[in-house]
């Protein structure tokens, strides 16, 4: 008959022992350290100085004193003695010191990883339910990198499907961001949680970026005029690439259209401004200098210049001769032909000396188109 029990060498009762008590107790001892066992440390090598009846140790791979060459084993404190207990594979204690449960696996002490796989839900600090099933409540939540980077991913089953950040405040949504019902990501804010508004909307197959709803808010230009530092120039006040060039406008005084505008027609060239400015240049023939008038000659008719564009009010009207005529002079009259001196001028020229040829003027005229 075997002396000791074939699972936890539990010492058996042998026929015609004296003093079978000494064996029944010492069985019911190691029961009572090995049941729902506790271990007050894990490989620990130092017995302590006033050791407690049924403190259970694991002892390390050195232990000394009273546990020398009992490595490995698991140290019971029995009356005055100790008694070791070689561990088998699958023996589970609670470890006080480190507060997790251990298991005896592969001839050392292991901490038990439950199997988190397929769980129904997860709740951190709070609790999860069937909609929510990862659920967090701390002040903040950390994702952080294992190698180079890390990466959040939301993944939805279709194209008409949501997936998407939502941003509430006391339960109520206010903004949301992400694929709401197609592929396009967007932006959507909302003052009640229920009516939302497209803020903002990338389109990947489009190749666009709009702004679906009015822009206000101090961060950005508050008028045609908002010149304040810092603000965001809004596209319908402000110049660039697309409206450098185009038709010029204005509404109160304030441009409404391009930085400059070009034209051309036969009465000349033109070039407005969006501050005001415009500016016609022509060459024009105008009549030969031969009628005397006092010591001069002058252009026996006019010659008449109708602006390629109007302007404002009469310009500033000039001319200089397109050839080499350094005794020549140009004169204007605006008051009569063609009538509106904003429209046209008359024009002729004089001279030192009579000239029977007609001669062409380079003509500039600078005023205001508003």
């Amino acid at each position: 008959m075997s002396e000791v029990s074939a699972r936890l060498d539990l010492p058996l009762i042998q026929p015609s022992q004296a003093q079978k008590h000494v064996t029944h107790n010492e069985a019911l001892q190691m029961l009572d350290g090995l049941v729902q066992a506790v271990l007050e440390e894990t490989g620990a090598n130092t017995p302590p100085f006033e050791p407690v009846t049924g403190q259970l140790f694991a002892l390390g791979a050195n232990p000394s004193g009273d546990w020398a060459g009992q490595a490995g084993r698991l140290a019971l404190r029995i009356a005055d003695a100790w008694l070791f207990i070689a561990p088998q594979d699958g023996w589970r204690a609670w470890d006080k010191a480190s507060a997790q449960y251990k298991v005896w696996q592969g001839g050392s002490w292991a901490e038990i990883v439950p199997d988190l796989a397929n769980l129904a839900g997860v709740g951190v600090g709070t609790g999860w339910d069937a909609t929510n099933r990862l659920a967090v409540a701390a002040e903040a939540s950390l994702f952080t990198h294992a190698g180079a980077g890390h990466q959040m991913k939301v993944n939805k089953g279709a194209a008409g499907d949501t997936a998407s950040v939502l941003f509430q405040s006391n339960w109520t949504g206010h903004a949301e961001m992400g694929l709401a019902g197609d592929t396009v990501f967007s932006i959507k804010v909302s003052a009640d949680g229920s009516a939302w508004h497209e803020a903002l909307r990338a389109d990947a197959a489009a190749q666009s970026l709009t702004i679906p709803f009015q822009v206000d808010g101090t961060a950005v230009q508050q008028g045609r005029g908002d010149t304040t530092p810092g603000r965001l120039m809004r596209a319908d006040y402000g110049y660039g690439p697309g409206n450098l060039l185009g038709t010029v406008g204005q509404s109160g005084g304030v441009p409404t259209g391009a930085v400059i505008e070009r034209g051309t027609g036969v009465n000349g060239d033109y070039v407005r401004f969006a501050d005001g400015t415009q500016i016609c240049t022509h060459v024009l023939d105008i009549p030969a200098t031969n009628t005397a008038q006092g010591a001069m000659y002058v252009s026996a008719s006019d010659a008449v210049w109708t602006f390629p564009t109007a302007f404002a009010a009469a310009p500033c009207v000039s001319g200089v001769p397109a050839g080499a005529m350094a005794t020549a002079a140009f004169l204007t009259a605006p008051a009569t032909a063609p009538g509106d001196p904003a429209t046209g001028y008359r024009c002729r020229a004089c001279a030192t000396a009579s000239d029977t040829t007609a001669r062409s003027y380079s003509l500039l005229a600078v005023g205001r188109w508003f």
